[in-house]
C-alpha cells in the first residue's frame, strides 16, 4: 500500500512539478485552446455559416477535411521531428497562430482562404496537442492515471466553453462575432497555458537505460507475438476516426435541422461537459475490467449516441446523444492508445495516431455525398462505422495477452490482470 507515495516522490525527484495539479491545469488549458476551441468550435458555428455566409453542406465538409489534413500534417511533424515536442517556443507560436486563424475567419467570404485558415489551424492544433501531451506524460509519468485523465478533460472544457459562448451570442450576433469570440477565448486559454513546461530532453543516463531496455526487449522471446491484436486495434481505431468525426462535425447541424432553436448548441455544450471527466472515469473503470472490454463497451455506447438523433429525433434523444458521445470519444482514444502501449508493438502510438488521423480526413469526405438531403443519413453512416469498429474491438478480446511480460527501465513487471488496478498501470504511460 506504500507504493503510490514512493512513486510520487520518485517523480518529483525526476523533475516533475512540485504540484502535479498545476501542471495538469496548464496542460488542460492548452488542450482546451488547441482542440476544444481551435478544432471543435467549428461544429456549433457551422449552422450559423450555413444561414449567414451561404455555406453549402459540401463546402462545410471540405472545410472540416482541411482542418483534419492540417492536423495529420502537424502530427507527422511531431513524429518525424521528435525535438519539436520539447520546444516551448513552438508551443507558444502554435497558440498564437491558432488564435490568429480563428480571428481571421470572419475577414473573408473566400472559401479558398477559409480552407487555408482551417488547414493552418489543424497544424497548430496538432502541435499543441503533441507538445502538451508529451509534457503531461513526461512530467507525470509516475503519478496515478486519473491525473492525465483530468488533463485530457481540457478538450471537453474547451468544447463546453466555446459551445456556450456561441449559444449565448447566437440570438444577438452572427457567425462573424462567433469566430471573433472564439479567438478571444483561445487567447485567454493560451495565456493560461503560456508557461507550460514541455517534456525535458532525455539525460545520458535515461538514454542508456532506454538502449538497454530496447536490447532486452529485442532479445526476449517470452512475450507473445502481438501482430494479430495490434491489427485488430489499428482497424478499430481507424474506423473510430471515421465515425466519430462525422458526428463531431455535423451533430449540432443535424439536431438543429430537426429541432430548430438553441437545442443543437445546448447539446454541444453538454458534449463538452460530459467529456471533462470521461477519461478519468474510464481509467477508474479499468480497475474492474480490461481495456479491450472497455474499448468495446465505449464504442457500442458511442454508436448508440450517434444514431439517436437520426432514428428518434426530439429534445430527449438529442440530449442523451450528447451525453453518450461526450462521455466516450476521449475515452476511446485513451483506451486505444493505452492498449497499443500494453501490446508493446513498435511505434504503436504513432501508428494508431496516423490511422486515426486518416480516418478523420476520410469521414467528412465519405459523408459529403449524403448531405444533399440533410444530416440523418450521415449520422446513420457514422453510427454504422463505429459499430464495425466495435466488432474489430471484439476480435481484439480473443486471447488478449492480459498478463504479457513487459521489460521496463527498472525491472520486468507484469501488466495488470483485468481485476488489478489499471490506474496504476496507466501511470507508466
Amino acid at each position: 500500500m506504500s507504493v503510490r507515495p514512493l512513486r510520487a516522490s520518485t517523480a518529483r525527484g525526476a523533475g516533475a512539478p512540485h504540484s502535479p495539479w498545476g501542471h495538469v491545469a496548464r496542460v488542460a488549458a492548452a488542450l482546451a485552446a488547441g482542440m476544444g476551441v481551435g478544432r471543435f468550435v467549428y461544429t456549433p458555428i457551422l449552422p450559423l455559416m450555413h444561414a449567414g455566409a451561404g455555406l453549402s453542406g459540401g463546402t462545410g465538409a471540405n472545410l472540416a477535411t482541411a482542418n483534419y489534413i492540417g492536423y495529420l500534417v502537424g502530427a507527422l511533424v511531431g513524429i518525424l521531428a521528435p525535438a519539436v515536442v520539447r520546444s516551448r517556443a513552438l508551443l507558444r507560436t502554435s497558440l498564437v497562430v491558432l488564435t490568429g486563424t480563428l480571428a481571421a475567419m470572419p475577414a473573408t467570404h473566400d472559401t479558398a482562404v477559409w480552407f487555408a485558415l482551417r488547414l493552418l489551424a489543424g497544424v497548430a492544433s496538432a502541435l499543441i496537442f503533441v507538445i502538451a501531451v508529451s509534457s503531461l506524460l513526461g512530467h507525470l509519468r509516475e503519478y496515478p492515471a486519473h491525473l492525465p485523465g483530468w488533463a485530457f478533460g481540457g478538450v471537453g472544457a474547451g468544447i463546453a466553453l466555446s459551445g456556450l459562448l456561441v449559444l449565448v451570442l447566437r440570438p444577438v450576433a452572427d457567425w462573424r462575432a462567433a469566430w471573433w469570440a472564439s479567438a478571444a477565448l483561445a487567447a485567454v486559454l493560451a495565456v493560461a497555458s503560456w508557461n507550460l513546461r514541455p517534456e525535458a530532453p532525455p539525460t545520458t543516463t535515461q538514454a542508456a537505460k532506454a538502449t538497454t531496455v530496447t536490447a532486452a526487449t529485442a532479445d526476449s522471446s517470452r512475450g507473445p507475438r502481438t501482430h494479430p491484436w495490434f491489427t485488430a486495434l489499428f482497424a478499430s481505431y481507424t474506423l473510430e476516426g471515421i465515425g466519430y468525426i462525422i458526428a463531431g462535425t455535423f451533430l449540432v447541424a443535424a439536431i438543429e435541422q430537426s429541432s430548430p432553436g438553441p437545442l443543437g448548441g445546448g447539446a454541444w455544450v453538454l458534449v463538452g461537459l460530459a467529456a471533462v471527466p470521461s477519461s478519468a472515469l474510464w481509467a477508474r473503470l479499468g480497475r474492474r475490467w480490461s481495456r479491450p472490454d472497455l474499448l468495446l463497451a465505449a464504442l457500442v455506447v458511442q454508436a448508440v449516441g450517434i444514431a439517436l438523433p437520426a432514428l428518434i429525433g426530439g429534445a430527449s434523444a438529442a440530449l442523451v446523444s450528447a451525453v453518450l458521445f461526450g462521455a466516450t470519444f476521449i475515452g476511446v482514444s485513451t483506451l486505444a492508445l493505452a492498449t497499443g502501449a500494453h501490446l508493446e508493438f513498435p511505434r504503436s502510438v504513432a501508428l494508431l495516431t496516423a490511422g486515426y488521423s486518416v480516418g478523420q480526413i476520410l469521414g467528412p469526405l465519405v459523408a459529403a455525398p449524403l448531405l444533399h438531403h440533410g444530416y440523418r443519413q450521415a449520422l446513420i453512416l457514422a453510427a454504422s462505422v463505429v459499430l464495425v469498429a466495435a466488432a474489430a474491438a471484439a476480435v481484439l478480446r480473443i486471447g488478449f495477452p492480459h498478463h504479457m511480460v513487459v521489460v521496463r527501465a527498472t525491472a520486468p513487471v507484469r501488466q495488470p490482470a483485468p481485476t488489478e488496478s489499471a490506474a496504476d498501470a496507466g501511470s507508466h504511460r
